[in-house]
């Protein structure tokens, strides 16, 4: 199906959302109001920069408080909309979006709200304009799509429809299953947008909280599908108020946004994607580094073993167990210390994992091969780290270890067996983004977002995992803007005896981060745990967790540069990532950089 974005979703000058939306692959735009007043162009001009990108323009908006009103204003408004009917004709847009009144002249009388209406429709059809009628959720008299329906079913114009908003119809609760009886071709235009679950008034959860469908907890494919079933067949078309869309990069918000319409099109059936590939496991976790020295020093207390030299990179490989760290000294190392800068994913089809990525519009990365390298795709997340789909060691596929020459040293360890989970700290305007990524791209499942206090600030978090927990990756995100430059990511190594494996680190000269004592003394009150258990975990720093599953316990070292490991056992089936002992972390952490 067309796709077309609200150019209110984007930030900037009209020129500049008009060329992202171009650039990502948009058929067309909605043109809002203020974006047309606040532009130097002529509508002639705007015209014609949207058809020499290939635009169309779909809609123009809004126009409010026009109907169920007193005759004299009625008249005024009708002299208002034939100004903006004449400069439509110049734009070349064939289609308004009319909101229900939120006047308080405004009456609450049906027959009169449909005469209006119709009367504009009139109006509006000398200009070859139709009328698209939307029922604002906050619309003083109508506010639900079905009233708006017996409105337009009363007015009997054919100029006039209907306009629906996913998020105006899901944010009451309204049952979208009664917009399958409303002719698909009076429905003129469909506005998709999703938002988080939030208890607020409904004006200010739409003005700033809006997203791209798949980003927020709205059942956005379900609507379609009801929308579709009716018959429409018109433009997918995104309508976002965001604050943190209106002051991110123009070109990177709309590639996100027509992604959304993507897996949102394969969910319904509508656009046939290549097939997701799931990943079965992390690969490996790649080190970026200047200084070598804090890092393999850290490894070889953790237990790792340095396997392997790569024949043509500086880059060496660690192991232990099914666990494998990646370290790179090579030119790509940033000043400011050691970084988790790549994640190697275990695809069951790699080519085909790749494939996807690129028809979601993932990033491709550029990557230098030396001869005799195995090949392996890698495409940018969100937050920069490159993913490389790859098969280790499987005799049906190349591995990727391949590259790597074997120094002779032979992995034993301290009992990690692989990695559990990756924590990466998303830019703050970037966070829904990644989740949609990691959801669509990888086919990920993602967990319900929390808040995590840090002694500076409030931090977001949300995981998104397979539904084995073969792959888990936390996102989170700062406080504010800059945030995510200075705040540590860290990678999970799960073991099947936590308190040996953290003696033997402290024996082979790690440092654990310290927990202050107060939390033993409380975790002993919530978990009934005798003194002698409760005890060795305040000597070794290890917290404690329980969920419906089971429990986890785990531990951290300190963090070398902007990364630092934790060691976990999960016991029973355990689901959780340890979010009630976050803050103890932060704390902890935050103590320890003084």
């Amino acid at each position: 199906m067309r796709t077309s974005i609200a150019t209110v979703s984007l930030s900037g000058p009209l020129t500049e959302k008009l060329t992202a939306a171009a650039r990502a692959g948009f058929d067309g735009v909605e043109i809002f109001e203020n974006d047309l007043l606040t532009s130097p162009l002529t509508p002639e001009e705007i015209r014609t920069r949207c058809a020499d990108l290939g635009l169309t323009i779909d809609l123009y908006q809004p126009m409010r408080d026009i109907e169920a009103v007193p005759d004299d204003e009625f008249a005024r408004n009708l002299r208002r909309a034939e100004h903006k009917f004449r400069l439509m004709r110049r734009l070349g847009a064939d289609t308004v979006l009319v909101c229900s009144s939120v006047s308080p002249n405004a009456v609450d009388d049906d027959a009169l709200a449909a005469a209006q209406l119709r009367q504009l429709a009139g109006l509006a059809s000398e200009y070859d304009i139709r009328v698209a009628y939307e029922a604002l959720a906050w619309g003083r008299h109508v506010n639900t799509y079905d009233h708006a329906w017996r409105i337009v079913e009363a007015a009997d114009h054919p100029a006039l429809g209907l306009c629906l908003d996913s998020f105006h119809i899901l944010a009451r609760g309204s049952d979208p299953k009664a917009i399958e009886d409303i002719p698909g071709e009076k429905i003129y235009f469909l506005q998709l947008a999703d938002a988080p679950q939030l208890a607020m008034d409904v004006l200010q959860w739409s003005r700033h909280y809006r997203c791209f469908p798949g980003q927020g907890g709205l059942d956005v494919a379900g609507f379609l599908g009801h929308v579709l079933r009716a018959g429409y067949d018109g433009p997918l078309s995104l309508e976002i108020f965001n604050d943190v869309f209106r002051q991110a990069d123009a070109a990177t918000t709309a590639v996100d946004a027509l992604r959304s319409l993507l897996v949102l099109q394969e969910s319904t059936g509508v656009h046939a994607s290549p097939a997701p590939v799931v990943p079965t496991g992390v690969a490996f976790a790649e080190l970026v580094t200047t200084d070598v020295e804090p890092t393999a020093e850290l490894l070889t207390a953790l237990g790792f073993t340095r396997t392997g030299r790569h024949h043509g990179k500086p880059v060496d490989l660690w192991e232990q167990g099914e666990a494998r760290i990646l370290v790179n000294t090579g030119p790509a190392a940033r000043r400011d210390g050691t970084v988790l800068a790549a994640l190697g994913l275990e695809s069951p089809d790699p080519a085909a994992a790749a494939h996807r990525a690129e028809a979601l519009l993932a990033p491709v990365l550029p990557r230098r091969r030396t001869p005799g390298d195995v090949p392996l795709s890698s495409v940018a997340a969100p937050d920069g780290t490159a993913l490389f789909f790859c098969a280790t060691r499987r005799p049906e596929l190349p591995s990727w270890t391949e590259d790597f020459d074997p120094t002779g040293q032979e992995a034993d360890g301290h009992g990690i067996r692989h990695i559990d989970h990756l924590a990466l700290t998303q830019p703050w305007h970037q966070f829904d983004e990644a989740t949609l990524f990691h959801r669509g791209v990888l086919g990920l499942d993602a967990q319900d977002s929390v808040d995590v206090a840090d002694p500076y600030g409030l931090l977001r978090s949300r995981a998104v995992s397979t539904a084995d927990g073969s792959v888990r990756i936390a996102l989170g995100v700062g406080p504010g803007p800059g945030d995510d430059l200075v705040r540590p990511q860290h990678i999970a190594l799960a073991c099947d005896d936590l308190v040996t494996t953290a003696r033997r680190f402290s024996e082979a000269g790690g440092h654990l981060l310290s927990i202050p004592a107060n939390y033993y003394e409380d975790l002993a009150a919530r978990y009934g745990l005798p003194e002698e258990e409760w005890s060795v975990y305040q000597k070794l720093g290890i917290l404690y967790d329980r969920d419906a599953y089971g429990t986890l316990r785990h531990c951290y070292t300190r963090t070398v540069g902007r990364v630092f490991f934790e060691l976990v056992q999960r016991d029973g089936g355990y689901r959780g990532y340890g979010a009630p002992n976050a803050p103890v972390r932060l704390a902890a952490q935050r103590a320890a950089a003084y």
